[in-house]
């Protein structure tokens, strides 16, 4: 009896829509937790790592067999991305006024960024797989672990850069800004987009509709830019 309760208990563990409804569960829950206490500490993502994690570990799952059970979910981040058209489309009138500033911000701070990053972890004595799967850190998952993979870097370890990068950005990020006097909604949106992708966007949402909007075209523009223009770069790089 006790045999056929665990064989009976493993299959529902296992079984994707358990482990579907588990992770929704647990982000409402810091969904919740954060709507209650406003600490950017108890971000959702935040939480949401940490609860699963420990939840995965009680339930001795592997990583690879809940990575495959909430594939569907992960199909949704690429609708979900696009999806930030809809503040830009409102206010497209704003961000058309402040066209030379947005692309001037997004060249000067696409490239320090990079370069930076680059920089440092080669002086730490990073290799060449680790620099190029650093250097897309700041875009989003999806086009990072795409970039890392093309550039001969590791697609899984981009995508945990992409995390720590976006948490740390939500974190810290409007704190920053609000000590060093940024104000305007369009400049802090243009920063937490640029800085912290997707979580980064999230965050400026909470803000407001405009700081949100410049976040997802930050975002948006970085990732394009980057895709493009990084392989080219490092092309030449090797050539010379």
């Amino acid at each position: 009896m006790n045999s056929s309760l665990v064989t009976a208990w493993d299959a529902v563990v296992a079984h994707p829509l358990f482990l579907v409804g588990l992770t929704l569960g647990i982000y409402q829950l810091g969904l919740a937790l954060y709507e209650r206490t406003q600490m950017a500490l108890l971000h959702p993502l935040i939480v949401s790592i940490v609860l699963l994690i420990g939840a995965l570990w009680l339930l001795g799952l592997e990583y690879p067999v809940y990575r495959d059970a909430v594939f569907p979910l992960t199909m949704l981040l690429g609708p979900a991305t696009v999806a930030l058209a809809v503040p830009l489309y409102h206010n497209l009138r704003r961000i058309r006024q402040f066209f030379w500033p947005v692309m001037t911000t997004l060249v000067v701070g696409g490239v320090f960024v990079t370069v930076v990053t680059l920089l440092l972890a080669w002086l730490l004595g990073a290799d060449f797989a680790m620099l190029m799967t650093l250097a897309p850190k700041s875009l989003t998952t999806p086009i990072a672990m795409m970039v890392a993979e093309q550039l001969g870097g590791v697609a899984a370890m981009a995508a945990a850069f992409v995390m720590y990068t976006a948490v740390l950005g939500a974190l810290m990020g409007p704190w920053l800004l609000s000590v060093t006097g940024v104000t305007h909604p369009a400049a802090r949106g243009m920063a937490l987009g640029l800085a912290a992708h997707a979580v980064g966007t999230s965050r400026a949402l909470e803000e407001g509709e405009e700081a949100g909007a410049f976040a997802a075209l930050a975002m948006s523009l970085m990732g394009i830019g980057t895709a493009l223009l990084l392989p080219v770069c490092v092309t030449l790089w090797l050539l010379l």
